[in-house]
């Protein structure tokens, strides 16, 4: 790849690191020299601080170095920027204490829906500061690699035809979107097929909030930026993994890159690579 970019956004799980517990030292030993060259280089993940290389990831930069870092992440919840060493909140979009108790409440009537119209088992989890993860197949287990795997798409459509919930996935989003009708909220549901997430942003926010930053503070525009992550891949017509969210009207003409070998559609401008994270880094060194 030729084009060198002047900012390059993207995933952690999955597309820069295997997983949350896996070894950062090839991840950190690419971005370094690229950081010090002024690359901009923008974390985009769904999780939060503690989860990106320990919850320490400045320990492996210098100073100069960490202020070409942000993070995106806790889809839109916090966006960081680093000062002096030190990371600090730009921007945040955490609702107010009555505003995560509606997601709350709407994503436990999610649950109880399925559950009573279809017997169909969730759990929810309630900690993030902005929505709630519903995870639609229990028993499916990922350990510590939490990125899509390549069967759940066709493990989540078979379970929802054995249930009865006709529609697959975009009746789940409906639902989504009615039950926050309900109590007056819009909300932005996503799923990776495994989590169907519920909340009030998404990483479109991130990138949203961190590509404007860098346009009006670097000159930066979408056309000198790429986008990488491993969740791009559609799961229905129309329905495409969270990673897709970093495509958005302000971020359209920049280049977008699935390291993912799962089969399936892609949104048009996305490039399928494959080769998980090698394929990234190798990507990273190659920018160099």
């Amino acid at each position: 790849m030729k084009k060198r970019y002047k900012a390059i956004f993207f995933d952690w799980d999955g597309t820069a690191v295997m997983s949350r517990k896996a070894p950062v030292d090839d991840a950190v030993a690419v971005m370094k020299p690229l950081l010090e060259k002024g690359v901009k280089l923008i974390i985009v993940s769904g999780t939060t601080y503690e989860n990106i290389a320990g919850g320490s990831i400045e320990k492996y930069f210098t100073g100069e170095q960490l202020s070409n870092l942000y993070l995106g992440l806790g889809r839109g919840a916090h966006n960081y920027a680093f000062k002096n060493g030190i990371p600090y909140i730009f921007k945040d979009l955490i609702p107010d204490a009555e505003g995560l108790e509606k997601v709350h409440r709407i994503c436990f009537d999610i649950h109880m829906e399925l559950k009573n119209r279809y017997n169909f088992d969730t759990d929810v989890i309630f900690s993030r500061p902005n929505y709630c993860k519903i995870d639609l197949m229990v028993n499916n287990l990922r350990g510590d690699n939490l990125f899509m795997q390549e069967n759940e798409l066709d493990m989540l459509k078979e379970s929802l035809a054995v249930h009865g919930i006709e529609g697959g996935l975009q009746s789940l989003i409906d639902l989504s979107i009615e039950m926050g009708n309900r109590y007056g909220m819009k909300v932005a549901p996503t799923c990776d097929a495994k989590y169907l997430e519920v909340g009030l942003s998404s990483k479109s926010d991130n990138v949203n909030l961190i590509s404007e930053l860098l346009q009006t503070t670097y000159g930066i525009k979408a056309e000198e930026c790429s986008f990488w992550g491993d969740e791009y891949v559609g799961i229905e017509e129309g329905i495409f993994g969270s990673d897709s969210f970093m495509l958005t009207e302000q971020t359209r003409n920049g280049d977008f890159f699935d390291v993912s070998n799962v089969p399936g559609k892609r949104p048009d401008s996305v490039i399928q690579l494959g080769g998980g994270v090698n394929s990234f880094l190798d990507f990273l060194r190659k920018q160099m």
